[in-house]
């Protein structure tokens, strides 16, 4: 036999050193109920209401008990994980990935909050804020309904919904639960920690252009079909007379050939304004992101049509400002709603001699805008023609909408010219206000808001 001790009865030096650590930490987790003891058996060891042995017997069990009771810090370790799951962020590696997508794309943690935010998703919906709810920005309660089915542990979601404002549009979102890998020489709380953090990434597709395209071609067949059909019967009409009854008379000959002349540029004009129009819609979600001044845009629109106005015997007045009147907007669109609105007053307000446009600043009366523009620009064109009466006024702007179809046929109208100009001024987010009154002429007004700038604008003219 050895007197030299077995290796199972020898205690580590690193094991004594993690015993009396662990002893540490108990005391330290136990001390209010070691000093409430203490003094509890300070009280009666001083009053002697007990004997010695006994207060220092039950000192030692309350301290004992204390001191080997089954340690709380498996649960304090949890929820110290969880609450640095809840504080994570993503990693730069995952926000460099959200960045290259080119839709909108939001990193949400399993409580709905917003993590990060793309570049995409920013120029979208505003100044995203890392920390807010996902919720202050897409407001869909499907979309919403979707992110609760994904943290509640179920996969990907793929869901649609529309907005009506400020345009009507539709958009695809996909929900998918994203689960970052622990990193390397990371601690076993930090690898728990990373394991146990889900993030749920966002993305958002646009599908307004794609939805409209359907519609247009819906909308061009039903609306071509219901109005080319007159001029198509009158040109089979004429093209029968003339092979029959008319075939050797020239006098009859000749006019058939200018009705059928006139018929055929009626179709033209109707398939150019039709094509238009669905041009216009298709990307009357997307505001225009140029800068031009409005001030030489209405007066090379009015040098252009002035012959027609002294053809019809009419006097234009303008008054602009001396400032420029900077927007947001298309040239080429607004030239077309300029030249509508003008021509429209040309045709039927001919008889007051005079149309008199003006653009003029007003303070903008959409409080709630956000982000809210300095004030808006409003172009008045007011003719002192006929008038309309007010039963028309909510209808003008709807496609083939005519308050007298013989007169506006003799103008050469389709019927879509107003309709044109109110898709192009939604897209503009601007709006169309029409004021009349029978025999006090007619008044549009067109109200744009100004362009938005930090810094000087670059202004096209």
């Amino acid at each position: 036999m050895t007197d030299e001790p077995l290796e199972a009865d020898v205690l580590h030096p690193r094991g004594r050193n993690r015993a009396r650590g662990m002893l540490r930490d108990r005391i330290a987790m136990q001390r209010w109920v070691l000093l409430a003891c203490a003094a509890v058996a300070a009280g009666a060891l001083y009053a002697g209401t007990a004997p010695v042995l006994y207060v220092i017997g039950g000192f030692a069990i309350v301290a004992g008990a204390a001191l080997l009771a089954p340690a709380r810090k498996p649960l304090i370790a949890r929820r110290l994980r969880r609450k640095r799951a809840v504080s994570a962020w993503p990693e730069t590696a995952m926000k460099h990935l959200a960045d290259a997508f080119p839709n909108p794309c939001f990193i949400v943690d399993h409580r709905g909050v917003t993590r990060y935010a793309n570049t995409a998703a920013r120029i979208r919906f505003g100044q995203v804020r890392p920390g807010d709810p996902i919720s202050f920005r897409l407001r869909s309660p499907a979309l919403l309904e979707a992110l609760e089915r994904v943290i509640g542990g179920d996969v990907a979601q793929r869901i649609e919904w529309s907005e009506k404002s400020p345009a009507e549009q539709w958009l695809e979102a996909v929900i998918a639960p994203v689960t970052p890998a622990p990193t390397a020489g990371s601690t076993e709380v930090e690898q728990a920690s990373a394991s146990g953090q889900q993030f749920i990434l966002v993305t958002i597709q646009d599908q307004t252009g794609q939805r409209r395209l359907e519609r247009m071609r819906a909308d061009f067949v039903a609306n071509a079909s219901h109005e080319l059909r007159t001029p198509l019967a009158s040109l089979t009409g004429f093209v029968e007379t003339l092979l029959g009854p008319a075939r050797d008379d020239p006098v009859a000959r000749e006019k058939f050939l200018q009705i059928m002349m006139q018929q055929g540029e009626r179709m033209r004009r109707l398939i150019d304004d039709l094509l238009s129009l669905s041009r216009v819609e298709l990307k009357a979600h997307v505001q225009p992101e140029t800068t031009l001044d409005l001030v030489p845009l209405v007066r090379h629109t009015c040098d252009a049509l002035k012959p027609v106005a002294d053809e019809v015997g009419v006097a234009i007045k303008l008054t602009l400002p001396e400032k420029p009147a900077v927007v947001r907007g298309d040239r080429d669109e607004l030239i077309e709603v300029l030249e509508n609105l003008i021509e429209n007053s040309l045709k039927y307000g001919a008889s007051g001699k005079l149309i008199e446009i003006g653009l003029s600043w007003a303070d903008l009366d959409r409080p709630q805008a956000e982000p809210r523009p300095p004030g808006q620009w409003v172009l008045s064109i007011r003719d002192h023609g006929p008038g309309i009466a007010p039963e028309h006024l909510p209808r003008l702007t709807e496609r083939f909408y005519r308050v007298d179809v013989a007169a506006s046929r003799e103008m050469k109208g389709t019927g879509l010219g107003l309709a044109i100009v109110k898709h192009i001024l939604t897209r503009h987010r601007a709006r169309l206000e029409i004021e009349s009154r029978l025999g006090e002429g007619a008044n549009f007004l067109v109200k744009i808001p100004a362009a938005i700038s930090d810094a000087e604008p670059a202004v096209d003219r």
